[in-house]
């Protein structure tokens, strides 16, 4: 395989730019970044097919990863029980040193090949279930040999690496595999891959979520009334669809049901 994720950066000498030039080329590869995504979105839209086919079934979606791209999952799998209502187990992270270590950075758990299945085998992971391993270089010994694990049990798989022709491409059912080039600085791969791995989960939970019924219109109508901010939007979100004109009434509505969708529900 060709590491290009490794690549020599294509600017020298980077100490002695100013600050203009450092953002202005930073900003410079950062644009690439969509353009490379663009020519994979048939295999990511295959993906995501994919995991929504298995939670509908019951299953559940497994992010599996270590480094910025392990972590950054972390930050996107988060952030769904909220603003969709959903259970809070049906997006998981299998992450190397474990995601209650999240910011201590761990890289040197990567290596360790056997965590990533142990832990997966502690969630009684099953065919009904779908692994994204995550690995910029596509090589990555936690994510490579759990990825063998689930095909030797029969479960599916997909992943996403910043590398073509990977070690961890050929393991999984359906690779995704971005192209970014090489780095602004020569192997950060916390930049351009990090960039490309964020929007991809972006695409990968915020499509899912539309297709399992979580949004209505282009409305969070399932998100959890958390604090102040989430409830005013869900008051008025009320007020528009349903057509109550009273603040304060609509309030007690929604408060009363729980959320939008069910608050309208009550209202049919």
């Amino acid at each position: 395989m060709t590491r290009i994720t490794e690549q020599s950066s294509i600017y020298r000498h980077l100490e002695k730019m100013s600050v203009e030039e450092l953002t202005t080329n930073i900003n410079k590869e950062d644009q690439k970044v969509a353009l490379a995504i663009e020519k994979e979105l048939p295999q990511i839209n295959t993906v995501i097919k994919k995991i929504v086919e298995q939670l509908r079934a019951g299953g559940r979606l497994f992010y599996l990863g270590a480094g910025s791209g392990g972590r950054l999952s972390v930050l996107d799998a988060i952030e769904l029980p909220t603003t969709y209502g959903i259970p809070k187990g049906m997006v998981k992270v299998i992450l190397a040193g474990g995601v209650d270590r999240l910011i201590e950075a761990r890289e040197e758990e990567e290596d360790d090949k056997e965590a990533g299945w142990k832990a997966l085998s502690e969630q009684e992971i099953s065919s009904k279930d779908f692994v994204l391993g995550i690995s910029a270089s596509g090589t990555t010994p936690f994510v490579l040999y759990t990825l063998k694990r689930c095909k030797e049990n029969g479960v599916p798989t997909g992943c996403l690496v910043s590398n073509p022709d990977s070690p961890i491409a050929a393991q999984a059912d359906l690779p995704i595999e971005v192209i970014t080039g090489p780095e602004f600085v020569t192997g950060s791969t916390r930049m351009k891959c990090g960039t490309a791995q964020k929007m991809i989960f972006d695409m990968i939970s915020t499509t899912t979520m539309i297709q399992l019924g979580r949004v209505e219109d282009n409305k969070m109508v399932n998100v959890i009334l958390i604090n102040e901010k989430i409830i005013d939007r869900s008051v008025k979100m009320l007020m528009e669809r349903s057509g109550i004109t009273d603040y304060a009434e609509a309030k007690r509505i929604l408060m009363e049901k729980g959320s939008v969708r069910k608050a309208l529900e009550g209202l049919t």
